[in-house]
């Protein structure tokens, strides 16, 4: 006999359906509860912002909010922790470029 394990089995529950967000226009899936980090990272991305003096990539390092590696820009608003952040349907994820803060530009 085979069992198969799953974390929904033992209270019976099915996951509600996937929606769509956006990462720098492209569509991709998102599940209920989901961070942005994680939506990103199930679709292959890693790398969301670049730091602001070298312009080198960054995604998620710590993944629980105590860093600010993975500042990413959501609907419109900089500086949002892409692993605190959930993922809502029709999210506009947009790659954040340094401070993320274009009007405060010198």
């Amino acid at each position: 006999m085979t069992h198969r394990h799953s974390p929904s089995g033992p209270v019976h529950s099915r996951p509600h359906p996937a929606f769509e967000i956006t990462f720098d226009g492209r569509p991709l899936s998102a599940m209920p509860g989901q961070s942005v980090a994680a939506a990103l990272w199930a679709d292959g991305v890693l790398s969301w912002r670049t730091t602001r003096h070298s312009g080198k990539p960054r995604g998620a390092f710590c993944g629980i909010g105590s860093c600010f590696d993975c500042v990413v820009t959501v609907n419109g608003e900089p500086n949002r922790r892409a692993c605190l952040v959930p993922a809502r349907p029709g999210d506009a994820i947009t790659t954040q470029e340094g401070h993320g803060r274009a009007e405060l530009a010198v």
